[in-house]
């Protein structure tokens, strides 16, 4: 298997490399989360962003916007949020007596929806067809979204006031589901010191184009795969759906999703292949929202981590030639 990149795999990586130092302005300590952030969208995913309020996700959606040279609206899903104040309306242009299009809040390149689990149902489903196809239909006519076309949802803990779990066609929308926790005492005291010199976002620099973004996800894409990585995806998901504690197991969806992060996962390691420690980084994020316990997991107070992490013990890990 080769291992030396090429020229457009080291363009990747030193894309990436600028995307995260101008994001890291602004988002102190939470490297990590960037990194994988960063790698959903190479990967061609959405992201949800699980938390509560205040632990800077809208910063980094701000930040990450700017640095990518992005289009970027928000919009609060609130209870009172209509499905087209997401996708568009027509109106009626007095003047020319014609109908016009009037672009809803998801007609944009990174969509923020902050707090996604706070609307309606069929708001919610609203952004489906957007998140899935890349396009909203209003009054019959289709308008596609510009590209590359991110959403970045955020959501509440359920159980929070006024929130309602997502379901289940919805979350399986979302390539990864993340969390960004409270800072550590250090990164809190730099994120303090930062705010008191005016830290802002409009320290972030664009680095890389849209066009740009769309050609790294095409050589992400074409990261080398062997048979064996190929058989652990599809194993691991197996051992998800079969497993005592899980009523609904990873879907055929989530498997392709996590080989879309074991690739991109590789490529910002440095290698044009994949090999089984680029699965086991990315499963924890791909499969925690895809996978539902049973009444027998909830009993037993088990914890969804010590599953996943039962998942990959219970899968040999195979051996990867060079």
């Amino acid at each position: 298997m080769a291992t030396n990149l090429n020229q457009e795999q080291v363009q990747v990586l030193n894309m990436s490399q600028k995307i995260i130092t101008e994001a890291k302005k602004v988002i102190i300590g939470k490297d990590e989360i960037i990194i994988k952030v960063l790698l959903a969208i190479l990967a061609g995913g959405h992201i949800l962003i699980e938390d509560i309020p205040g632990v800077g996700k809208t910063t980094l959606a701000l930040a990450l916007s700017k640095a990518l040279s992005l289009d970027y609206k928000r919009l609060q899903f609130t209870p009172d949020v209509l499905p087209t104040d997401v996708t568009g309306f027509t109106i009626l242009n007095k003047q020319t007596g014609n109908f016009e299009y009037k672009k809803g809040a998801a007609m944009t390149n990174l969509f923020l929806a902050d707090e996604i689990n706070r609307t309606s149902s069929k708001t919610q489903s609203a952004l489906l067809e957007v998140m899935e196809e890349g396009k909203v239909t209003v009054d019959g006519v289709t308008y596609k979204t510009p590209e590359p076309y991110i959403v970045i949802a955020t959501q509440n803990p359920i159980g929070s006031i006024g929130t309602q779990m997502l379901p289940e066609s919805q979350m399986d929308r979302f390539i990864v589901r993340l969390t960004m926790g409270y800072p550590s005492l250090e990164s809190e005291v730099m994120m303090l010191k930062s705010k008191q010199h005016q830290v802002s976002v409009e320290n972030v620099n664009p680095v890389v184009t849209a066009w740009e973004i769309i050609e790294a996800r095409k050589t992400v894409d074409n990261v080398f795969v062997a048979d064996p990585v190929f058989e652990y995806i599809a194993k691991l998901a197996a051992a998800s759906r079969n497993h005592p504690h899980i009523k609904l197991g990873l879907s055929p969806r989530g498997t392709i999703a996590l080989l879309k992060m074991t690739k991109a996962t590789a490529l910002l390691k440095g290698r044009d292949y994949a090999i089984p420690d680029d699965v086991t980084y990315a499963f924890s994020d791909v499969v925690s929202h895809r996978i539902i316990l049973n009444s027998k997991a909830r009993i037993n107070s088990t914890e969804q981590e010590q599953i996943l992490s039962e998942i990959i013990s219970s899968v040999q890990v195979p051996r990867i030639g060079r």
